[in-house]
């Protein structure tokens, strides 16, 4: 039984991909700076401090594969808060990789799809598209992927980097600072107003999140010679698409439209046939998964 460690374990990916591991017979490992409200059962809880250089050795000591899903920073923010990314979450991760290269530990990094491709021609995105960051949340994923991509050229590593596209599902909060389909749906159960900012024609690729957790599942056998993987529908909807979804389930979002912001990329879709092709599972529409998540939000 193979040992997984996720760092950042109690956020919306960590807490899902813990059920999903359990599934799939791993032994799991959670490593946060806190006890989560919501425990999972069979996980083994770890608090610490990921910046703590001895605490974070000591956490990953004996491990299998290493999961990186920690961010202290995010799309909305991270322009003002840059400094914040460069100094803590680039210097850090660079440290947890030379940590497992050294312990010869398989890791896998959640980096951006919706950030790190930036404004692209073509769509859906490949993994081989030139990266062009418009803010600095994906410019610090990019830099991370970059140090792994030396390492694995330099020592002939084989760390993986999952591009993840637009995830949503049961365990996201919105207030965080990411989530439309999230905050749309709630703040419609709720009979509140939904903010879009410009004219709702922003596309992106959403993704049920235990779909996500699957292919993550798949990349931890994966044992080929690629290294970049986008974790995605292949299908793009734009805000306006999703309210209208919202209307289709029998709902009356209220929406007002808002100034456009300079962080938001225009158009995403992401490629995914490169994951489909180690990941056999049939992935759902985001009407199915709409769907699910709504059901799972009134029961």
């Amino acid at each position: 039984m193979k040992k997984v460690l996720i760092i950042g374990g109690n956020g919306f990916i960590g807490s899902n991909l813990s059920n999903c591991l359990i599934k799939h017979k791993y032994e799991v490992y959670s490593f946060d700076i806190q006890l989560p409200r919501l425990k999972v059962d069979d996980v083994n809880y770890i608090v610490g401090d990921f910046f703590d250089d001895e605490c974070l050795e000591k956490a990953i000591t004996g491990m299998d594969v290493i999961i990186h899903s920690l961010s202290t920073v995010n799309p909305g923010n991270s322009n003002e808060r840059f400094m914040q990314g460069y100094s803590r979450d680039f210097v850090q991760s660079v440290k947890l990789f030379d940590m497992c290269i050294k312990k010869n530990i398989k890791v896998i990094f959640l980096s951006s799809g919706g950030t790190v491709y930036g404004i692209q021609d073509e769509q859906p995105i490949k993994e081989t598209a030139l990266p062009a960051p418009i803010n600095h949340y994906g410019a610090v994923k990019l830099c991370i992927e970059n140090v792994m991509r030396t390492f694995n050229i330099q020592l002939h590593t084989k760390m993986l980097i999952a591009r993840i596209s637009n995830p949503y599902g049961p365990g996201q909060d919105f207030h965080k600072g990411v989530g439309f389909v999230d905050a749309s749906l709630k703040k419609t159960l709720r009979n509140e107003t939904i903010e879009i900012w410009g004219d709702g024609n922003v596309v992106r690729d959403y993704i049920y999140i235990e779909d996500v957790c699957e292919m993550l599942c798949s990349l931890i056998e994966y044992d080929g010679d690629e290294e970049v993987f986008n974790l995605s529908s292949n299908e793009g909807m734009s805000l306006n698409d999703i309210i209208e979804e919202i209307k289709l389930l029998g709902l009356n979002p209220n929406v007002v439209y808002k100034p456009a912001r300079s962080v938001d990329v225009p158009k995403v879709i992401l490629d995914n046939s490169k994951i489909m092709k180690v990941h056999s599972m049939k992935i759902r529409t985001f009407r199915e998964g709409l769907k699910l998540f709504y059901h799972h939000l009134v029961k």
